[in-house]
């Protein structure tokens, strides 16, 4: 028989787990959903077209398992079924969760004329087909025992091909890699390091120690120490921490600083751009060359609703500077320390946003004396 062009996958919630759990073909195996694992195998083999059985409480979460492009069907209807079986052509089915592996021989998981599988299950869905033909390569998932059985040794595959690749991995044991993650060449792995979802790392990168990055696009030559970063993108040469948090929708260009407490959300920061600590921007457009002084925050929610900042190329925000969204700093424009900011600072100015000071001469000294006297009665 030729190889598949279409695969069913039966996402039937296992008796054996408790009610709440989730099929476990959505279950993840080293933060990879093991149907991604499966639907990532199949496209490279080939496979274009994907019918999924599942019902309406995890049909989004089945979906994200493939790539947007993809032809998927989410469906636990008999009908959309059979329309997707009418064709001559080979289909793969998964009755069960499973992983691909080369040494798993044959088992459960089968191939069969569409036309063929749409006869057999007109009436019930058996797994006792006449034409079907067993498949190797999948090794059945029969709960989260399984799972943890698994995990490590595919851990130690997944290193073992990035070591061969030319990635510096300094603790085999201590680096965890998810399956859809890219590294470049050079790049160095210190123990701790933690690396989800579809993310790239370049190459002449040093991660780690203990360092989370989950679905990020990371460029040439970044450093990133004891942080976090999500769903994000690093440009070339930027370090990042320590103790660094960067949440989902950032866009850091490259040669940028983002050192120790520092908080991103929801931002884009131009080249050059320095924040060394204590800071937290969100929902803000900063432009290139701009250095934040400690303890700027961008005050970017009301109550109700979120707004944005913009700072311009080259601006000089001062320490402990609040930035009241929504606002807008000029090129080049200075903020002075302790200000906060309401209106936008046109380019080249000097914004000061603070109490004038006050000397009260010998006041320390009188409430001194006026203690003392009161401890003596």
């Amino acid at each position: 028989m030729n190889h598949p062009q279409r695969a069913v996958f039966f996402l039937e919630e296992d008796s054996s787990i408790p009610a709440h759990s989730k099929p476990l073909m959505l279950e993840a195996v080293l933060f990879c959903p093991i149907l991604t694992w499966v639907s990532d195998k199949l496209q490279a083999d080939g496979v274009q077209r994907f019918f999924v059985v599942c019902g309406p409480r995890f049909a989004e979460e089945a979906r994200k398992c493939f790539p947007a492009e993809a032809d998927v069907t989410v469906s636990e209807q008999q009908s959309d079924l059979m329309a997707f079986l009418n064709s001559p052509d080979p289909v793969l089915v998964l009755p069960r969760a499973a992983l691909p592996m080369e040494e798993a021989g044959p088992g459960f998981a089968y191939q069969a004329p569409g036309y063929e599988l749409q006869e057999s299950w007109k009436e019930k869905m058996t797994n006792n087909v006449s034409a079907a033909e067993l498949v190797t390569g999948w090794l059945p998932i029969f709960g989260p025992e399984t799972i943890a059985e698994l995990e490590l040794m595919l851990r130690d595959r997944i290193v073992a091909k990035h070591i061969r690749n030319g990635v510096r991995i300094l603790d085999p044991s201590a680096v965890y890699i998810d399956p859809r993650v890219e590294i470049g060449r050079g790049t160095v792995l210190l123990p701790g390091t933690i690396l989800r979802g579809r993310t790239s790392i370049g190459p002449n990168c040093e991660l780690g120690p203990n360092v989370v990055v989950n679905s990020c696009q990371v460029g040439e030559g970044v450093v990133i120490t004891d942080s976090q970063v999500n769903e994000s993108t690093l440009g070339d040469g930027c370090d990042v921490g320590p103790y660094a948090h960067i949440r989902p929708n950032c866009t850091v260009g490259a040669k940028c600083h983002i050192g120790a407490f520092v908080q991103l959300k929801n931002c884009a920061l131009g080249e050059g751009t320095k924040m060394s600590h204590l800071t937290y921007v969100g929902d803000a457009d900063v432009g290139e060359g701009v250095n934040f002084g400690c303890g700027t925050i961008t005050t970017n929610y009301d109550g109700f609703k979120k707004h944005r900042c913009t700072i311009g190329d080259h601006a000089f925000i001062g320490c402990n500077t609040n930035l009241i969204a929504p606002v807008t700093v000029g090129d080049g424009a200075y903020i002075a320390a302790g200000a906060t900011i309401t209106k936008d600072v046109p380019p080249d100015a000097l914004a000061v946003a603070r109490a004038r000071q006050e000397n009260k001469e010998g006041w320390a000294a009188r409430r001194r004396r006026m203690h003392q006297q009161e401890s003596k009665k």
